[in-house]
């Protein structure tokens, strides 16, 4: 277990000392400032800006996630499979319309800050959960479901206990790439008030500092890149069947 998640550590010490150290990256920053520019965004500290974008993405991933398994499992019962062409436009509505436009649409009727970016991770990330979730389900063997109905499993049962868990290396899949996808998308929510890391690429680009655009994007990658490889740990686990052990 711990060989797939020693990078992971690696990479959020680094993040954290970055974050709690911005000094440490004034050389490679001295590049691409102009004379005279600040290198270090120090407006507000970063370990807290850091600290909300990942509260953001956390909460928006969790809504996502929740509602994306309960769509996901539901079109791949007998009684929901007529919902599924429903429950993939809901889904798709997210990728069709980019997050800016859900924000556009969502200040008006909820304000700046938060909740608006809120809503638009929300809907950018349910794609990729609902569709390994149906895709997961849906690669169950018929003999296994054969097998667990044969062991007096109810259909519940039979969900918990062995379709889910069989699944769930698929479905992790579709949680990373959808908490990596909102890390870089929770950028644009400094543009309607929301803090995070995007507040320093947004200072950068409104005061024409490039020092501050790489810093803010140097964090943010790092961070996506520290939940990624997190994550991938976590679906090689549960593929391995130690998730399920335990």
């Amino acid at each position: 277990m711990r060989r797939y998640f020693l990078a992971p550590l690696v990479l959020a010490a680094l993040l954290v000392v970055l974050l709690l150290r911005p000094e440490l990256m004034t050389p490679l920053l001295r590049l691409l400032a102009e004379p005279g520019q600040d290198l270090i965004y120090d407006r507000k500290p970063l370990m807290t800006l850091a600290l909300w974008h990942l509260a953001l993405v956390g909460a928006a991933g969790l809504v996502a996630t929740v509602i994306g398994l309960a769509l996901g499992i539901l079109v791949t019962r007998p009684g929901g499979a007529e919902f599924m062409t429903l429950a993939r436009m809901a889904s798709n509505l997210g990728q069709t319309f980019p997050p800016i436009a859900v924000l556009a649409v969502a200040v008006p009727l909820l304000g700046f800050g938060f909740e608006p970016t809120f809503l638009a991770l929300c809907v950018y990330g349910l794609l990729p959960v609902f569709e390994t979730t149906v895709a997961g389900l849906r690669g169950v063997s018929a003999p296994v479901r054969e097998a667990a109905r044969g062991m007096g499993l109810s259909g519940v049962q039979r969900l918990w206990r062995v379709e889910l868990p069989l699944a769930m290396p698929v479905i992790l899949t579709g949680i990373r790439l959808s908490t990596v996808i909102n890390i870089g998308t929770a950028t644009i929510g400094s543009t309607v008030g929301a803090v995070g890391l995007g507040e320093v690429i947004v200072a950068g680009l409104q005061s024409g500092n490039t020092a501050f655009v790489a810093q803010g994007a140097a964090l943010v990658a790092l961070m996506a890149i520290c939940a990624e490889t997190a994550l991938r740990g976590l679906g090689r686990l549960a593929d391995s069947g130690a998730l399920t052990r335990a």
